[in-house]
């Protein structure tokens, strides 16, 4: 009996290592994206299988993600052949992060606007952008004939966003510009990603000067000629639905509606440009290799597959975000990825574009960060206080929040080395 224990038990040991030699040569793919159980589902049935070796793909939330990281790179070892995640999961970790450089896309277009934000302020390539969400305008149709004499959607500025809305609104007897003004409006995303940047080429470190009360001041103009129940919208598909708003802005995913019901009314285009650029706030997610990748040269064939144009169309299939290389879409998609796709590729692309990224470092004072823009929103717009005041005020708020997160400062604001200074 003893004897037979024994075999068993040997037969087990021996199962159990061919097991482990069997998983060792699996690819860990650990990310923090995707992660609803059917993406997650998605990316290891439709999106990695056709990559050459087994990719097993494993989603965390950041935490958990960032710990397993550390833990592999404190040991000087590990078993993470590569990561997927943000901008900002990337940002305290670059430094042990292989450069991919050299990898070969195989002369695929990757966006390079995204490639820089990729590089961390470094020489060297420390992820390659893998997908992106953003926000977007869009117009009906019938808002198209008052545009400005020579203006082109592709390229509109908001000195032109604002006479095409004057156009509209004399030209119709009412306001159809919309905006996300409600309380569950993304408004705060507007003025930290695209107003600012536009205008001061920062989202933080200008945020009470010069230009950025003319920055304000601008939209305050935009504000005449803007629908009064906007203060009440939190998605635009449904103002744009109904008629009531002609041209707005909103996350590309509150838009979206509108496209798939009616996809011969709408058209999407760029935001607006300022002075200081084209700015924008995309949701970048890139893929990454921890120096203490297993198996480097699979790991890098791995970042080149994900950047193939079947792949990145597969992922957009599977996580609703968007190719960050140029790729034609097949016919079979959503009219809204349809009508997104190009307007989200000229953006990013367009020579004056200014990615300005989600806030980062900021722990639990996010909520009170994002307060500040929409409470000087309140205050400016609705409230019609002097901008110059409001600013000042809101401007010591903003850096009592910075100071107190020691959050540095992040793309478009310049690298700080302590907390992102408010001038």
């Amino acid at each position: 009996m003893m004897k037979a224990l024994k075999t068993l038990t040997g037969a087990a040991l021996a199962l159990s290592i061919a097991s482990g030699g069997a998983q060792a040569q699996q690819m860990l793919f650990w990310s923090t994206q995707a992660r609803p159980v059917e993406e997650t589902q998605k990316m290891r049935d439709e999106v990695l299988k056709g990559f050459d070796g087994p990719v097993d793909y494993q989603v965390a939330e950041d935490g958990p993600w960032l710990t397993r990281l550390q833990a592999e790179l404190q040991a000087g070892s590990g078993t993470i052949g590569l990561l997927g995640g943000l901008h900002g999961d990337f940002s305290t970790v670059g430094a042990n992060l292989v450069d991919l450089s050299a990898v070969d896309v195989g002369g695929v277009k990757v966006n390079e606007a995204y490639k820089k934000l990729g590089m961390l302020g470094t020489g060297e390539q420390k992820y390659m952008p893998w997908m992106q969400a953003t926000y977007l305008m869009a117009a009906n149709k019938q808002a198209l004939q008052y545009l400005p004499a020579g203006t082109d959607l592709n390229t509109i500025t908001y000195d032109q966003l604002i006479e095409w809305s004057k156009n509209i609104a004399e030209k119709t007897g009412s306001p159809k510009f919309g905006f996300p003004a409600g309380p569950k409006g993304l408004k705060h995303r507007f003025f930290e990603g695209f107003l600012y940047p536009s205008y001061t080429g920062s989202m933080v470190t200008k945020f009470r000067s010069a230009e950025a009360e003319t920055a304000w001041n601008k939209f305050k103009e935009l504000w005449q000629y803007t629908n009064p129940n906007s203060t009440n919208y939190a998605f635009m598909q449904e103002p744009l639905l109904s008629g009531e708003v002609w041209v707005a802005f909103d996350h590309v995913a509150r838009l979206a509606d509108a496209f798939n019901k009616k996809p011969d009314d709408f058209v999407a285009f760029p935001a607006p440009a300022g002075p200081a650029g084209r700015g924008f706030m995309p949701v970048v997610a890139g893929v990454a290799i921890p120096k203490t990748a297993p198996d480097m040269d699979k790991a890098k064939a791995l970042v080149a597959y994900m950047l193939k144009p079947e792949t990145q169309i597969a992922t957009l299939k599977a996580t609703n975000f968007f190719p960050v290389v140029d790729v034609k879409l097949p016919d079979d998609m959503p009219a809204s990825v349809k009508a997104f796709g190009p307007a989200i590729a000229t953006m990013t692309a367009a020579p004056d574009a200014l990615p300005a990224l989600l806030p980062m470092g900021l722990g639990d004072l996010g909520g009170k960060f994002n307060q500040v823009y929409t409470d000087s929103f309140e205050r400016i717009v609705l409230g019609g206080e002097d901008v110059h005041g409001v600013l000042g005020e809101e401007a010591a708020a903003l850096k009592a929040i910075i100071d107190q997160s020691k959050a540095p400062c992040w793309a478009p604001d310049k690298p700080s080395a302590g907390a992102c200074p408010v001038d």
